[in-house]
């Protein structure tokens, strides 16, 4: 009871005396009589040396049980690599288990919410690449790729195609008519509208095929607990899949696909289809956009470029004002593309009503986004989180998200 009173190699004698009893009762069954008779004397020498508080008694008896213990116990091989590997394991599962339920990392794919968040852009330039240390510098912080593609020999483009490496690295890989294969940092959009990198061109040996730079675009989290507690806000940047959205090929009219409207998942989009004469293609792969939350269900929205009008009021809250200021990069609000998905806010004396329970998502950088002006709103089921903070590159948009 006051053992804390006890000599300290007592006490550790009667520790070590009761962790050998428990290994005794776990291999009991295992070991000879021989071996129990042993192991049980040597703990009775132990135990006797505590009781006597003699310490050399007590060091010579645990001496001794730990050498029958090392001899009869197997010897645990590679401990350390097992245990690295444990641990390992668990930092696997904790980091699944926040990327699934809190936050998840994002990447910012296009420039629609620009100036606000990056997207990954090219960009050309007339001058050579810096030196490997800027490169790597660039890399590491701006998160900059550069690029420097120089002819070979008199040849042609035959082929683009974008390649995923480790599931982390996006390349673009381009094969000439000559049978050399040039690689390019980044996704194949973004190649070719920067470089173009068609066929009709013939390059010369020498010439440059591709020269400047790929931003990668801002990395965000996604904040995926927040909307489990409260609904989506006006002004939020938030992160929804495109499963099942409908996407409008232009070039049809007076028709949808499937002809069915029972076979869509929502009744009230198939009214929307019904009504707008939208073509619907249901099976194109998701994806996973970042826009601004601009609308709530039942809100009616207007543009009067540059300006947004909710419910008849200027659109309300610091994002919106730095939009309809129209500087500093930001643009204001533009109408939506004439002659697509039913003319959405595509003048100021258009109007659209948000139905129950959708959300109307636009572009910070409205004059070059495809959002729901273009598309319809998104279903609440989509929304996936907000997005919360810029975590790379360590640029002036590193920090939360406004």
């Amino acid at each position: 009871m006051f053992s804390f009173f006890l000599p300290k190699f007592v006490q550790q004698g009667r520790q070590f005396a009761k962790d050998a009893r428990k290994i005794l009762d776990y291999k009991r069954d295992l070991w000879s009589e021989v071996t129990v008779t042993d192991f049980e004397r040597e703990i009775e020498h132990l135990e006797e040396g505590c009781k006597e508080r003699d310490a050399q008694k007590v060091e010579s008896a645990a001496q001794a049980l730990n050498a029958l213990c090392t001899s009869m116990l197997p010897k645990v091989e590679d401990a350390a690599w097992r245990e690295n590997c444990e641990v390992f394991l668990v930092a696997i599962v904790v980091a699944l288990a926040v990327r699934t339920f809190f936050i998840q990392p994002f990447t910012i794919p296009t420039g629609s919410m620009q100036p606000t968040l990056n997207g990954i852009l090219g960009h050309k330039t007339p001058e050579d690449p810096p030196n490997a240390a800027i490169r790597l510098w660039d890399s590491l912080i701006h998160g900059r790729s550069w690029v420097n593609v120089v002819a070979q020999d008199d040849e042609s483009i035959a082929s683009v195609e974008e390649v995923n490496w480790a599931f982390f690295f996006t390349y673009t890989k381009v094969e000439t008519s000559q049978g050399h294969t040039y690689w390019i940092h980044g996704p194949m959009r973004t190649a070719v509208e920067t470089w173009g990198l068609n066929s009709v061109e013939t390059y010369h040996r020498g010439d440059h095929i591709a020269r400047g730079y790929i931003d990668t675009g801002d990395h965000v989290f996604v904040d995926k607990m927040s909307y489990e507690f409260r609904l989506p806000r006006r002004g939020d940047v938030f992160v929804f899949n495109t499963e099942r959205l409908p996407t409008i090929d232009r070039r049809h009219s007076g028709s949808f696909e499937p002809n069915d409207p029972t076979q869509f998942d929502w009744p009230e989009l198939a009214s929307f289809a019904d009504q707008w004469h939208w073509k619907v293609d249901m099976n194109v792969p998701s994806q996973f956009y970042i826009k601004r939350l601009v609308g709530r269900p039942g809100d009616t929205l207007r543009i009067d470029s540059p300006r947004l009008y909710v419910n008849g009021q200027l659109a309300e809250g610091a994002p919106f004002a730095r939009v309809m200021a129209a500087k500093d990069g930001y643009e204001g609000y533009s109408f939506g593309t004439s002659g697509f998905l039913a003319n959405i806010l595509t003048a100021s004396d258009k109007t659209f009503t948000i139905p129950p329970k959708h959300y109307f998502a636009m572009g910070d950088n409205s004059y070059h986004s495809s959002d729901s002006r273009d598309w319809g709103p998104v279903p609440q089921r989509n929304i996936m989180g907000r997005g919360l903070f810029v975590y790379w590159p360590f640029g002036p948009h590193w920090g939360f998200i406004k």
